[in-house]
């Protein structure tokens, strides 16, 4: 019998949030170990959480005793270990297609408001709530913008991303739409990643995997 699952992330980091889903999306059960952002500065800097991630970032996967690192590799490590039902599409275009519209959000989109930049914006810059606000909805509108027309425009999109079944592109663009409306950016302009998040929202994957559902979250009982 294999190692227990265990998976380090916060309840409202968008990238642990990807990971969270396609556990969920994979079947796989997982034990959910809260690694605080704020609390006691930090407890990603904490030395025993820096032994498991250099980069004191989350998430943080440790599956049968080998460490994993970075949402996206993460899942491409689960869809290669646990094939069914897939995260990526089995025809390299579809493959490659997946993969960009992830990465739209997760290299481009996501960065630009991760919590160390805001926390930069802040401490270095002067930046107040305010101005952290237009900030972080300057870089969210550009990515959806794009995110958009790419979903849109092409044949290959379904009821989801790609096709009818949801996958990696799924798994990133929800937590992305999460981080949009609490930064209280309009959506009206966003008609296709509207109707393929509420699809989402309607499968359990993503309903469990929701901040709120989780147990470090602060309105958890």
């Amino acid at each position: 019998m294999g190692q227990q699952r265990v998976l380090y992330g916060y309840w409202r980091s968008s990238a642990a949030y990807r990971v969270r889903i396609a556990l969920n999306l994979k079947g796989l059960p997982y034990e959910h170990k809260a690694v605080h952002l704020l609390n006691h500065g930090g407890e990603q800097h904490q030395p025993d959480f820096q032994a498991l991630n250099p980069q004191e970032l989350v998430p943080c996967l440790v599956d049968d005793g080998q460490v994993f690192t970075q949402s996206m590799a993460i899942m491409e490590y689960l869809d290669e270990t646990h094939p069914e039902p897939p995260l990526l599409p089995s025809v390299p275009a579809g493959r490659a297609r997946v993969r960009a519209l992830s990465q739209v959000i997760s290299c481009d989109l996501h960065p630009l408001g991760n919590l160390r930049v805001l926390q930069y914006l802040t401490a270095q810059l002067g930046a107040d709530d305010a101005g952290k606000g237009v900030w972080s909805r300057h870089w969210i509108s550009l990515g959806l913008q794009a995110l958009e027309a790419m979903l849109a425009g092409n044949v290959a999109t379904g009821r989801f991303c790609h096709g009818d079944t949801p996958g990696m592109a799924d798994a990133c663009l929800v937590p992305q739409v999460y981080n949009a409306v609490r930064w209280k950016l309009p959506m009206d302009d966003y008609p296709t990643i509207n109707r393929i998040h509420e699809a989402c929202q309607e499968l359990q994957a993503f309903q469990k995997a929701a901040p709120e559902a989780q147990p470090d979250a602060p309105t958890a009982a």
